[in-house]
């Protein structure tokens, strides 16, 4: 499956489990470590644990499987790796102090 196309398959089960802010980053040409960063957040740890569960799920589904993931137990950052894709789902404060969006304010958003 082509990276960008389970991009948007993650992206369509965070809108889903009501994932707040989604942003799909390309990374292509810019980054060795991964085609696509999709990135939102949550209210709560159970809410980015749903989140983190509905995408493995349905990217799993889809014949993509997850690589690595950290943080579900602390909850406040949860990061799962495809390989070509990596999922950051942050509570508000986490999202706002990395502001990855802004380090990687080159990238297109998809």
């Amino acid at each position: 499956m082509e990276a960008m196309e389970a991009a948007k398959i993650a992206q369509a089960a965070l809108d889903d489990k009501m994932g707040q802010d989604i942003q799909v980053l390309d990374l292509r040409g810019l980054s060795n470590v991964a085609e696509f960063f999709v990135i939102a957040s949550g209210n709560n740890v159970n809410h980015l644990r749903a989140m983190a569960d509905e995408v493995e799920q349905k990217l799993f589904q889809a014949g993509v499987k997850m690589h690595h993931s950290e943080g579900y137990s602390g909850g406040t950052w949860i990061l799962l790796d495809f390989g070509s894709i990596l999922i950051h789902l942050f509570n508000k404060e986490e999202r706002e102090f990395y502001g990855l969006e802004h380090v990687w304010s080159d990238a297109k958003t998809i």
